[in-house]
């Protein structure tokens, strides 16, 4: 997902998967017999190696993590990927060597954690010596939860926070409120803590609304007798609970990772297998019916509001409003040519392209022109929510009659309401089911198409 400064460390994790794997494959080749050096089990063992991770965390290290919990995940991949070995060995080869695998799997355990303890503590060291790799908070509330969140912060500049002030709400806490946002938003910062023990609920509201509407992380600290009504995610730093507000699945690496391939396989089939014959003939027939580019560009905003260009098949005659103007039914600048791509959604191919580039998905929010994602970021209740993760050529939104133009403040209102459920709720499984439904609308046909 460019990522926001400090807030997530985009290539290290898959450095790290593909550090692992390398020593697994290395190790096996040097220290297993000559018959187990076969393609299908340094197959297997990667595999495997990647499952139980995903299944135990192996890779859900962050920089408030405890020394112990990675111990603790080492262990549990170590015995899972063991048992899985023997499993694989004793059932497809008959081996009957088990100190050679106890051997391998012991050695590419020791390797890899020290290779990961190295990596975790570098940063840590980093982030004192060069002070790189930070995230800049501040804290809202008055109370032994926030003086000791404080405390922590100022203490270890290795988990890499830089507290930057600190809000009481003494006094006129909407005026208190509305400084703390202006200050954010001055400032750059981050990420911010708010102390439940101060805040009703409506206060609580203002800063979802705020940190929402700003591309800004909001975490709470409850209270030890405090009981919470909302489905929040917990973390330690030390011995400090910290919630968090929203969850969003493709933060975690795994999810990430495996979003990111199906979108390179997925874009380039489509690239090779579709657009590779048809860009030729659609090229002959947009320029003999007008003047013009054959492709249509126009910036949009992406993830974290970054700008990009979109691509799409030219369907509308060389205009000045384009950048602007959204079409609308029967709109004069369609051509011949256009409105038949536009119905059967072929205009939206070349997106793919920006797909492989890794500047779209092919399953996310719509992007909307700069112009209308400024418009609605100040008129649309949470509508930054959506730039937490890519942009894609299709979203559940569209798939569910919230596609093409914005007839009224319901369209725009429903279509956020959905692209948020989704980034709440992803899986690949959705991604497919909303792919379906977008080639099942196409074939039949949409009454906003156009």
């Amino acid at each position: 997902m460019g990522k926001q400064a400090g807030r997530y460390s985009g290539y290290l994790r898959p450095f790290s998967y593909l550090l692992d794997l390398i020593i697994i494959n290395v190790l096996a080749s040097v220290l297993l017999l000559d018959a187990l050096n076969i393609i299908y089990y340094h197959f297997f063992v990667s595999v495997s190696w990647i499952i139980i991770a995903w299944n135990v965390g192996f890779y859900e290290v962050y920089r408030f993590t405890k020394v112990v919990d990675i111990f603790r995940k080492i262990f549990n991949q170590y015995a899972l990927f063991i048992i899985l070995n023997f499993a694989y060995l004793g059932y497809f080869l008959k081996f009957s060597e088990p100190s050679q695998i106890f051997k391998f799997a012991t050695f590419s355990v020791i390797l890899i954690s020290l290779a990961k303890l190295s990596i975790f503590y570098f940063l840590r060291r980093f982030r004192v010596i060069f002070g790189g790799n930070f995230r800049r908070v501040v804290i809202v509330g008055d109370g032994e939860n926030v003086s000791q969140l404080a405390d922590f912060f100022n203490e270890n500049p290795d988990y890499g926070y830089n507290l930057i002030s600190l809000f009481d709400l003494k006094g006129n806490k909407t005026e208190q409120i509305n400084t703390c946002f202006s200050f954010v938003l001055e400032h750059k910062i981050d990420e911010i803590y708010c102390s439940l023990s101060d805040m009703e609920n409506e206060l609580i509201n203002q800063f979802i609304d705020f940190t929402d509407n700003n591309l800004k992380v909001l975490k709470f600290l409850p209270d030890e007798n405090e009981v919470l009504s909302r489905n929040m995610k917990f973390d330690y730093y030390g011995y400090i609970p910290v919630a968090s507000l929203r969850d969003i699945p493709l933060d975690k690496t795994i999810n990430m990772i495996v979003k990111r391939g199906f979108d390179i396989v997925f874009s380039l089939i489509v690239i090779v297998g579709i657009l590779s014959w048809l860009t030729p003939i659609l090229a002959f027939l947009i320029k003999r019916e007008s003047k013009g580019p054959v492709f249509f560009k126009q910036r949009r905003n992406g993830l974290n509001y970054h700008e990009f260009d979109c691509y799409k098949f030219r369907s509308m005659r060389p205009n000045e409003i384009a950048d602007i103007e959204q079409v609308s039914k029967n709109d004069p600048r369609i051509t011949n040519i256009g409105r038949f791509i536009r119905k059967t959604s072929i205009d939206e191919l070349p997106q793919f392209f920006n797909v492989f580039l890794g500047d779209m998905s092919v399953v996310g929010p719509r992007p909307h022109m700069v112009s209308h994602t400024e418009m609605y970021a100040k008129s649309v209740d949470k509508f930054m929510v959506r730039h937490f993760v890519k942009p894609g050529i299709t979203g559940l939104a569209q798939t569910n009659g919230y596609r093409g133009e914005v007839e009224s403040d319901k369209d725009i209102i429903n279509r956020v309401k959905y692209d948020i459920f989704y980034l709440e709720n992803w899986s690949l499984l959705l991604d497919l089911k909303i792919i379906f439904m977008t080639v099942f609308n196409a074939v039949k046909g949409e009454e906003k198409a156009y």
